[in-house]
């Protein structure tokens, strides 16, 4: 491979990713060598050799291969002049770290080299975040951490259960940072990784080497921080890694699928610390943003240029009927993508429960008036029998019409058959119901506050 191959294919690139992209991750790179089937090129950062790594090895190396050239992998090195005035300027002899990408496509992106971070899943930006009510308050506060600067609060604290968003945002997180400050040092990972990493270093005498990684960090993002929950040594080390980075004023990001107090097994001291800043709660879905995140999927799917013809009415079904967590919304709607370009058939709404019948029973199944009804009378403090009976008590009534909307928006039973479930009432009242809580829900903090309490109980 020559250097007038490169520039040939830099042309076809060009023609590929559009001319902003070009301009900004392509043109930048120079091809330094071609040998045993590797093609090594210069980047000007780390962060940009890993975004290419990440987001467009495929079409270089397909690229590639149409111009003659024998390749099956692509190496990225950070541009030498770049990496020895950072070496100088930090007075530490140190040669540019290699940022590879995979061998084969399917695999995680490669993390940062010089900070070991966990993989970023490209398609996890804030761009790509669909907003709604139920998330609104932890998107804001996401956005402006990422944004850099001072905050108000440290550290943020992001809680909620399977497929509400936290992972999204922490990515999103990162990727804003980073496009924003290149230099910034920025670690990602679990708390799994934390602890394994923090064995590994106890394992190999090599603690002082931990402590000076994690706490050299300008961010540091734990996700799922529930799982050190009952590992003394670890939590020890955590709290102390946590005072280190606050005291230096570094941003701190955790998440979790319960709120600190909630996590059983995690040190009163380390639940005070992680209550100290902002905690955001990632309440479940409503039909408004399911239906918003489908709609934005559709949207991705076709702007990638693919072909699908879907009904309408179709959306709205789903996110009627699918309300587990968003994962499952969007699994049922690439099911339907596959389905119509294996079979090519266009999708109905009855070809969409017939493809879907598996996951939309498994959803019905999950939450029924008796069980809606049950949980309410014991949330409440209220016998069965005063909610399905004639009491108009307000301590009997808003229980019941609680109960009703939760059966109206959970279930897909009927309004008659709703309200002859709650003792023989009319679909009127049941209406009126809906009506009220739904109007309570918008003026009331406390009834927002108990829906949202219920639901999640509900759905779990």
């Amino acid at each position: 491979m020559t250097e007038d191959t490169w520039g040939s294919v830099q042309n076809d690139l060009l023609k590929t990713v559009g001319q902003n992209n070009y301009l900004t991750w392509i043109e930048p790179l120079k091809f330094t060598d071609c040998r045993e089937g590797v093609v090594r090129f210069e980047a000007p950062s780390n962060f940009v050799g890993n975004w290419v790594a990440r987001n467009y090895r495929d079409d270089i190396l397909q690229h590639l291969l149409s111009a003659g050239v024998q390749v099956n992998r692509i190496e990225f090195d950070v541009a030498r002049l770049a990496a020895t005035a950072r070496s100088n300027a930090s007075a530490a002899k140190a040669t540019a770290p290699a940022i590879k990408t995979e061998p084969a496509a399917g695999e995680k992106p490669v993390p940062s080299a010089s900070l070991q971070s966990a993989p970023l899943d490209s398609r996890l930006t804030f761009e790509n975040f669909v907003v709604g009510k139920p998330n609104e308050l932890a998107h804001a506060s996401a956005r402006r951490v990422a944004e850099g600067g001072p905050v108000s609060f440290n550290p943020l604290f992001l809680y909620g259960g399977v497929g509400l968003g936290k992972t999204h945002l922490m990515h999103a997180i990162a990727w804003e940072a980073c496009s924003r400050n290149p230099e910034l040092k920025v670690l990602y990972l679990s708390a799994e990784q934390f602890m394994y990493r923090f064995v590994r270093a106890l394992r190999d005498r090599n603690t002082m080497e931990f402590k000076e990684l994690f706490r050299s960090v300008d961010l540091l993002m734990v996700d799922d921080v529930q799982f050190i929950a009952g590992k003394d040594s670890t939590q020890d080390e955590f709290f102390h890694t946590f005072n280190s980075l606050i005291d230096q004023n570094k941003q701190i990001i955790i998440s979790a699928d319960r709120a600190p107090g909630e996590i059983d097994g995690l040190e009163d001291r380390i639940q005070s610390r992680l209550s100290s800043g902002l905690v955001v709660d990632l309440h479940p879905t409503d039909y408004e943003l399911r239906l918003g995140i489908l709609q934005q999927r559709l949207q991705d799917h076709i702007a990638s240029g693919e072909s699908i013809h879907i009904d309408d009415g179709v959306l709205e079904m789903l996110a009627q009927r699918i309300s587990t967590n968003v994962r499952v919304l969007e699994g049922a709607l690439n099911r339907l993508f596959a389905f119509s370009s294996l079979v090519g058939q266009h999708i109905t709404i009855d070809v969409a429960q017939e493809a879907l019948s598996d996951m939309i029973r498994a959803n019905d199944r999950r939450v029924t008036v008796d069980e809606i009804m049950q949980t309410v009378s014991k949330f409440y403090n209220v016998r069965m029998t005063d909610l399905l009976g004639p009491r108009r008590t307000r301590a009997i009534a808003r229980p019941r019409q609680l109960a009703m909307y939760l059966a109206k928006t959970l279930t897909t039973r009927s309004l008659p058959e709703i309200g002859r479930r709650f003792g023989g009432r009319d679909h009127t009242t049941v209406i009126h119901a809906v009506k009220r809580i739904e109007a309570l829900r918008e003026e009331d903090p406390q009834v927002k506050e108990d829906l949202q309490i219920l639901t999640r109980t509900l759905q779990v």
